[in-house]
């Protein structure tokens, strides 16, 4: 009997991905997380092949297994922030050996031939390929560090220093790459500077230490919730603490700062905030409200000043990021987490109730049975 297409189709995957990995995957929008085998490819002649250890949880998974922006494609393994060891290379592949401690971020592959990719700036390309819920260029779907096993181009992959636990460093793959890059760009940080932080969750708190380790004379965490007060000033070493609903401290910080990184993810007017920064400051947008932003064109042109938005950053900028992270001794907050309790942390997550990031300890607990 003849072999219909499916069958054809399912001995070509099978081909092109013999291997398998155990991983958890959201199957609906419900956003429930349960045990799921995924093919991987084999390690190519510029791959390379990596036992996943730890796995941070970004609030980007949550809203993709959510379905949030629309776009999920199930079965979705989520996972960005991958911390792991090498374990096979492919033949082209010089950098990496086996035993080397690596990882991966927001992204995976890149057209490699436009403007944005000659430059180095991959995560701007049209066709950047990302770690999971995307399609590769094969046409194959990605699937992210919810999992003990990915294989990746060597191109996309970054060397952790051996400064750096991989548990609180797998987050500085996104939330740690995302707020450094534009911080360098823009300047924020500089010695003498007063920068600004709006926000203090995976991303806010790593802006901080990192405004901090980059010589800031002046740190001000800008938050609606009066109890961060005490977290900005005594865990997190902040110099000072603004609470955005007062509007008494924030007529006080008026025209002050340098430069203000926005992490928040509501939809709110930016009129107050702007009014925080001095002539010619700049405010950096990292989170992503699912509502239009507010602002008022003289809040702007007044003080000559400037909005700038940030997508995730370059593999160079990254591993550049881990590099100054661990001679300046910045890590995440993480709570590290076993494979089962994914589902209760996303819930937490959701209501805010982690200090800074979940990390799913992978290697320990995420089993083959």
């Amino acid at each position: 009997m003849a072999p219909t297409a499916t069958t054809t189709t399912a001995a070509a995957e099978q081909q092109q991905h013999p291997r398998k990995a155990v991983g958890l995957a959201a199957h609906d929008a419900s956003g429930h997380l349960s045990p799921i085998r995924i093919p991987r490819r084999n390690t190519g002649d510029d791959d390379v092949a990596i036992k996943v250890l730890y796995c941070g949880i970004c609030h980007s998974d949550l809203h993709t297994i959510k379905n949030d922006w629309k776009n999920a494609i199930y079965p979705v393994v989520p996972g960005h922030e991958i911390a792991g060891v090498v374990t096979e290379v492919g033949k082209n592949v010089a950098g990496f050996a086996a035993g080397d401690r690596v990882g991966v971020g927001c992204m995976v592959n890149a057209c490699r031939a436009c403007e944005s990719c000659e430059d180095g700036a991959e995560n701007y390309c049209a066709r950047v390929v990302l770690t999971y819920n995307s399609r590769d260029r094969d046409g194959a779907v990605t699937r992210g560090g919810y999992s003990d096993l990915v294989v990746a181009d060597a191109r996309f992959v970054v060397r952790f220093p051996d400064a750096l636990p991989l548990d609180a460093a797998a987050p500085l793959l996104c939330a740690g790459a995302t707020v450094y890059a534009p911080m360098r760009r823009h300047g924020l940080g500089a010695p003498g500077s007063h920068v600004g932080v709006i926000g203090l969750g995976g991303l806010g708190h790593v802006a901080v230490k990192f405004a901090r380790a980059f010589g800031a004379a002046k740190v001000t965490v800008i938050s609606t919730s009066p109890g961060k007060r005490e977290e900005a000033l005594e865990r997190l070493g902040a110099d000072a603490f603004v609470l955005s609903t007062d509007a008494a401290e924030m007529k006080a910080a008026a025209g002050t700062m340098h430069g203000i990184v926005n992490t928040a993810s509501a939809a709110a007017s930016l009129h107050p905030y702007l009014a925080l920064l001095k002539p010619h400051g700049k405010m950096i947008l990292l989170g992503i409200p699912d509502k239009p932003l507010q602002v008022s064109a003289f809040a702007l042109i007044g003080g000559g000043k400037t909005i700038a938005g940030s997508c995730m950053a370059s593999i160079s900028e990254t591993q550049e990021m881990l590099d100054f992270a661990a001679e300046h001794g910045v890590a995440a907050d993480v709570e590290v987490i076993g494979a089962g309790e994914v589902n209760a942390a996303m819930e937490r997550l959701a209501k805010g109730y982690v200090r800074y990031r979940f990390v799913i300890d992978v290697g320990n607990t995420l089993k083959a049975d």
